[in-house]
């Protein structure tokens, strides 16, 4: 029967791992196998591959045919290598020693640059992650700048509506106390106008004061007038008195009521 190297299937959805297995060619990949000479894990960078290095040297001395992936994987880890140096030993090329010892030298110069292709990788990893933050620190630190431009605008406008709302309180304070100045001036200019309109009465009354002056400079004529109907009085009585003795009675009679008439006269210019 032909009998081949192959990768059978396992493991989850997107997350497969395969078994390198020798089986029968005429069975199904995932179904009865013969031996399992390793694993093959592709999920990793680089690959991880664990093989039994000497049973898979012995499959393909025997003949086993591995499959394109199978084959590339047994090239990875040096076991057609080996199997070229087995030739030649055979073959009587080379000692079993020289082959072993060539062997072991491929094996650790395949595994410096193993070491080296995951360190670059490691690196490249680091540097890319480093790129990142970096790229991310900066849209971060612009969009921090951004913030706080739209912050400060923000800010400047709340402060620049609260100084016109403080002017334009300030203005109708002062608005306010304008107007009430002018109503508190209004009866005040009132006042002023009606003592204007007063003064010409008080002019009046300032040009009648002569009139006053002459009246109280009259009294003392009135005071004259008064002060000489004593003497008018005697006048009358001594006149009267003459007519007495010189005349009859009863002129004397008559004359009397002149006399009182006189008398009362003097009291009227009292």
């Amino acid at each position: 029967m032909a009998v081949k190297i192959r990768l059978s299937r396992r493991g989850r959805k997107k997350l497969a791992m395969f078994d390198v297995v020798v089986s029968d060619a005429r069975a199904p990949r995932d179904g009865r196998f013969i031996e399992k000479l390793g694993t093959y894990n592709p999920n990793t960078n680089p690959a991880t591959v664990v093989l039994n290095e000497k049973q898979a040297i012995k499959w393909v001395m025997d003949g086993a045919q591995p499959t394109d992936t199978a084959k590339a994987i047994l090239s990875y880890k040096g076991i057609l290598y080996a199997k070229h140096l087995q030739v030649g030993v055979i073959k009587g090329a080379l000692t079993q020693e020289q082959a072993d010892a060539k062997f072991e030298a491929w094996k650790a110069e395949k595994e410096i640059k193993i070491q080296t292709k995951a360190s670059t990788i490691q690196q490249s990893k680091a540097k890319s992650k480093a790129s990142r933050l970096e790229a991310e620190s900066k849209v971060s630190e612009n969009r921090a700048v951004n913030i706080a431009a739209k912050n400060k605008a923000a800010d400047d406008a709340i402060v620049a509506s609260v100084v016109d709302a403080i002017n334009e309180s300030d203005e109708d304070e002062v608005a306010n106390e304008t107007h009430a100045d002018v109503l508190a001036e209004a009866p005040a200019a009132e006042a002023t106008e009606e003592v204007v309109a007063e003064a010409p009465a008080a002019e009046e009354v300032v040009a009648e004061a002569p009139a006053v002056e002459e009246v109280v400079a009259e009294a003392p004529a009135v005071e004259e007038v008064v002060a000489e109907a004593p003497a008018a009085e005697e006048v009358a009585a001594e006149a009267v008195e003459e007519v007495v003795a010189e005349a009859p009675v009863e002129e004397v009679v008559e004359e009397a009521p002149a006399a009182e008439s006189a008398e009362e006269e003097a009291p009227a210019a009292e």
